[in-house]
């Protein structure tokens, strides 16, 4: 069982059944999967972008990416339907808490003027996505051996019912949220 695992059985569930008086340990929140995509507009162009882009993920998250393809043509875009423009890779159980545990604890502390992400990035359901500019702030990335610097985002799906619940599931696991953003 991975560390941030552990803290979810042993804190993180007696803290939120406290905080909000939950009767039943199956009430609180749990976070079921996070979903990692990069989109490659630029792979319309030159598919050696989008080969670069999935080994850039496979190395983020231990997974292989699936390629996603256009839904549909836009001709000021130079896009057909069908062309591949992006990765993406859901991460379930044990995999996915060792992805957050690397990106709360190393990832985060090296971007670069770092204040906290935003707490107002729900969706009204519970499920909270925000976006990294560069793929070279995780450890796994070899400066020298990348061909562009991508973004991407990441969506961190819960259970919670409403969004103060998956903010404080997600502070509890040690999220850096800004502070004073009125939340």
């Amino acid at each position: 069982m991975s560390r941030l695992q552990e803290t979810y059985k042993n804190e993180v569930i007696p803290a939120l059944m406290k905080h909000f008086e939950y009767k039943n340990v199956h009430m609180v929140p749990k976070i079921t999967k996070i979903s990692v995509n990069m989109g490659v507009g630029q792979a319309t162009q030159n598919k050696a972008i989008l080969d670069n882009a999935v080994k850039d993920l496979t190395m983020i998250t231990g997974r292989k990416p699936i390629v996603t393809k256009a839904k549909k043509s836009i001709s000021n875009f130079k896009l057909r339907e069908g062309m591949p423009i992006g990765t993406k890779v859901t991460l379930r159980g044990e995999i996915m808490y060792e992805f957050l545990d690397r990106l709360i604890n190393l990832v985060m502390p090296r971007i670069r003027d770092f204040r906290g992400i935003s707490a107002k990035s729900f969706d009204g359901r519970g499920n909270y996505t925000f976006g990294l500019n560069d793929q070279t702030v995780f450890p796994e990335i070899e400066y020298d051996k990348i061909d562009a610097v991508r973004g991407m985002d990441i969506t961190i799906v819960t259970t919670a019912e409403t969004d103060e619940e998956a903010r404080e599931l997600l502070r509890q696991f040690g999220m850096p949220f800004k502070k004073n953003q009125g939340v």
